[in-house]
């Protein structure tokens, strides 16, 4: 065999190997594309909660600088507001966020965070944020376990994870806010139908929930950081107790709520908590990846898997937006991590089948200032929109993703190419059941004719190349147990 055949056969095998090690790709996961994740958003402070307005902007905390960022992908983060009274030191801060449910005709914004005294809930207008309206205070504070998160339930009331503040006795003390779940009208009054009359506590032997998520069916679930040996996602019950500080993990006492999944504490340290496609999806922190849990018929985990292990640091939260995408943010400035000269940042995954468009560069340059509060609802145009021109062939689906009792939510509206040649803007019209009307909308402008409404892209939405595709989304307002559909998809260009 001559030297040249052995180098050859050598080489191959090499490269044989070389395949063979090669880890396999993430593909699919959860409905989520993770090969196609984007470093969208770059240069935030700590960023800890996320919270969408009907324009598809986010708003994103800072932690310990107090801001209130608007971020949109591909932009300079903007600063809208900054909360009087933030107080950071350790894991305190300004911590969860939260938008009314109905924004369009309140323009409430709520947001928990870490005062020199207590850990208090206010809501503002971002018209005037330093008005602050306080709905709860006397929270106990500490450097550690301050809990965070705050969001809408499908119920439409407002929720609060609290940490016990490092007093281990507070999660099982009925008298204190400290280590519950707290339940309340969208005002900070006790709703009637709390677990306990005259009590905000939903549950309680909680450590540090900074998690909260539902899923299809409405069942709640909540992070929890273990001590020392085991961190938990726990399907939340009103009423239910989940242990701590008698124990961590499952516990072998039938008064006690056992997790839905446990951790190792290097493996996690959970805090944000996102659903979709019957899949909830967990920030890890110290685990410095996201955890994919695949919920079963009864809400409990058919398994997990691991997604951006040690690719992008500590993880703090994540929400799917409007747009379809999951949106994870990093935690690598908040004194534990290894930052670099990117972060913090907000990495943006698309849904399966959802081509993106070339990856959109966070700005050097700031973008124009937003408008302190968009429109409440589009107006209806003077006339029926014309039907799509040809001369762009495109196609356009749509998803009922959530709803409750007077309305839903479609999210991903798909907007795809299907001819040769690209496109420089498009134009969906769909139709609305009698009765049904819109009451907010994100990636696209729309307007409506009796039933019909027509979308058209916005500036950074338009551009499509052959088999590409971008999202939008919009929120009905419906009767009380009307079906939530919508029909007659149709795509141009405008």
């Amino acid at each position: 065999m001559s030297r040249h055949v052995r180098h050859v056969i050598a080489a191959a095998i090499l490269l044989l190997g070389v395949m063979i090690a090669l880890p396999a790709r993430a593909a699919v996961v959860g409905g989520f594309d993770f090969d196609r994740a984007q470093v969208s958003v770059t240069g935030l402070q700590v960023p800890w909660g996320f919270a969408f307005l009907p324009d598809g902007s986010a708003l994103v905390t800072e932690r310990n600088t107090g801001r209130v960022m608007q971020v949109r992908p591909g932009q300079t983060p903007v600063a809208v507001a900054t909360i009087s009274g933030v107080s950071a030191s350790g894991e305190s801060g300004l911590l969860g966020i939260a938008v009314s449910p109905t924004y369009a005709q309140d323009q409430w914004v709520y947001v928990y965070f870490t005062t020199a005294s207590d850990n208090r809930l206010a809501r503002f207008r971002l018209s005037a944020p330093s008005t602050q309206n306080v709905l709860l205070s006397g929270i106990p504070r500490a450097t550690v376990h301050d809990g965070g998160r705050i969001a809408f339930g499908p119920d439409g009331m407002l929720y609060l994870a609290t940490g016990d503040a490092g007093t281990t006795s507070n999660a099982q003390n009925m008298s204190s806010p400290a280590g519950k779940i707290l339940r309340m009208n969208p005002d900070g009054s006790i709703p009637a139908s709390n677990p306990v009359a005259g009590s905000r506590v939903y549950s309680l032997g909680h450590r540090n929930v900074q998690g909260l998520a539902w899923d299809a069916q409405g069942r709640m679930y909540a992070t929890e950081f273990g001590q020392n040996t085991t961190d938990e996602i726990n399907q939340i019950v009103a009423g239910g107790n989940y242990g701590w500080p008698t124990c961590e993990g499952t516990c072998n006492n039938p008064s006690f709520r056992n997790p839905i999944i446990t951790w190792t504490t290097a493996e996690a340290s959970p805090s944000g908590l996102a659903f979709a496609n019957n899949t909830l999806f967990a920030a890890a922190l110290r685990g410095t990846r996201l955890w994919a849990v695949s919920l079963n018929g009864s809400g409990g985990s058919a398994g997990a898997s691991a997604q951006f292990q040690g690719q992008y640091g500590r993880l703090r939260a994540v929400a799917v937006g409007p747009d379809g995408w999951l949106w994870v943010g990093t935690s690598n400035r908040d004194g534990r991590g290894t930052p670099v000269a990117a972060d913090d940042r907000i990495i943006r995954v698309p849904p399966a089948g959802v081509t993106p468009s070339p990856s959109p560069s966070p700005s050097p340059s700031p973008s124009p200032s937003p408008s302190p509060s968009p429109s409440p609802s589009p107006s209806p145009s003077p006339s029926p929109s014309p039907s799509p021109q040809p001369g762009g062939p495109c196609s356009a689906t749509g998803t009922v993703q959530t709803q409750w009792g007077n309305g839903y939510v479609v999210q991903p509206v798909t907007v795809t190419n299907t001819g040769t040649s690209a496109l420089s803007g498009w134009r969906v019209t769909f139709t609305l059941p009698a009765g049904h009307t819109l009451s907010g909308s994100w990636n696209a402008t729309l307007t409506v004719s009796g039933q019909t409404v027509t979308a058209t892209n916005q500036n950074y939405n338009g551009n499509l190349a052959p088999n590409a595709s971008t999202t939008f989304g919009f929120q009905v307002t419906r009767p009380t147990g009307n079906t939530a559909t919508v029909s007659g998809y149709t795509c141009g260009s405008p």
